[in-house]
């Protein structure tokens, strides 16, 4: 029996950007025993994962951590993350490692330079070429994320308007430059003729309550601030079509195989992060051509250059006539 060590701290959509990994790992190699080590705040989207055999949680000093994880004499390591604390992980458990190559130098060059050397290749395949050493192939099934029964959602408890069938509607963003400015998404949901369930965190909510108040709760739910993370998922789960930003539940919407609008701002595709193997008439939305853009391979609290055209000049009508299609 060989025992591993998978390690990703953050994010939501990184993490749920491994579960090939895991997957592949678990089904092609034989006695091999899966740990995955996170921060304790995306420890629910590890949780039902039957490909885990046990999850290790970061929750402040890594102190306490590495003398648990010593004990449990590892032969493997596997980085997926690969930043400054991972790194210290590794070298306190001596043990060999495989870790992916983060791609940092053509990153800087696509956002400072406007120079694209980043690979035509999804990040999760580039995450399955850490564990070809193991004999690891990708199976070609996508991505996992596991509900428990407990947080599956009963389509009874939404409102009876939004019983038989949604838009799920994602409206979060970690950085304001990833989001359609507020008076885009209403006329975007004026335009959109079933049922919308906006989703979204806590940070969200008061964005949710103006388009509710303007749309009308017929049209709009406001689910935000409103589900546990599972629950969203949930919500995801059993929607229609979901229009969504560049967020971790376009993610887990992907690893539903659902039929994925994604709208794009200050960041691009081309950073390899796109939906992964989704629904077959999903599409990406995105203004091309502009010469600042990608501003940033992360985000920021708002437009560095004031005009925000990589988002006030997305095509609404491209956005309503994929939701409205049957």
């Amino acid at each position: 029996m060989k025992k591993v060590l998978i390690i990703r701290f953050s994010s939501i959509g990184d993490i749920v950007l491994t579960s090939p990994v895991i997957r592949c790992l678990k089904t092609q190699v034989k006695h091999i025993e899966i740990h995955f080590l996170t921060k304790k705040s995306f420890l629910s989207a590890l949780n039902e994962n039957p490909y885990l055999d046990k999850i290790h949680c970061l929750e402040n000093s890594t102190k306490e951590l590495i003398e648990d994880l010593k004990k449990e004499n590892y032969d493997f390591i596997i980085d997926l993350h690969n930043n400054i604390r991972t790194k210290s992980v590794k070298i306190k458990l001596g043990k060999p490692a495989f870790s992916f190559k983060k791609l940092n130098i053509e990153k800087w060059l696509l956002v400072n330079l406007k120079i694209n050397k980043m690979p035509e290749i999804h990040i999760v395949d580039r995450y399955l070429e850490t564990i070809a050493p193991f004999g690891a192939v990708n199976d070609n099934k996508g991505l996992d994320y596991f509900i428990a029964k407990t947080d599956e959602l009963e389509p009874k408890s939404l409102p009876p308007s939004h019983q038989n069938e949604y838009i799920a509607f994602v409206i979060g963003g970690q950085h304001a430059t990833k989001r359609l400015p507020l008076e885009k998404i209403i006329s975007i949901c004026h335009k959109i003729e079933i049922p919308i369930i906006l989703l979204g965190g806590k940070e969200d909510l008061a964005m949710a309550e103006k388009i509710e108040a303007e749309c009308g709760t017929e049209k709009i739910y406001n689910a935000c601030d409103k589900y546990s993370l599972n629950q969203s998922a949930g919500i995801v789960k059993q929607a229609k079509k979901v229009i969504t930003h560049d967020t971790g539940l376009m993610h887990i919407a992907a690893a539903f195989k659902k039929d994925i609008l994604s709208v794009w701002g200050n960041t691009v595709p081309a950073f390899g992060m796109y939906p992964y193997l989704a629904g077959e008439n999903s599409k990406i939305t995105e203004v091309k051509n502009l010469s600042c853009r990608p501003c940033s391979k992360i985000g920021y609290d708002k437009c560095p250059k004031g005009h925000f055209k990589c988002m006030n000049l997305i095509d609404e009508q491209e956005i309503t006539l994929w939701a409205n299609k049957s």
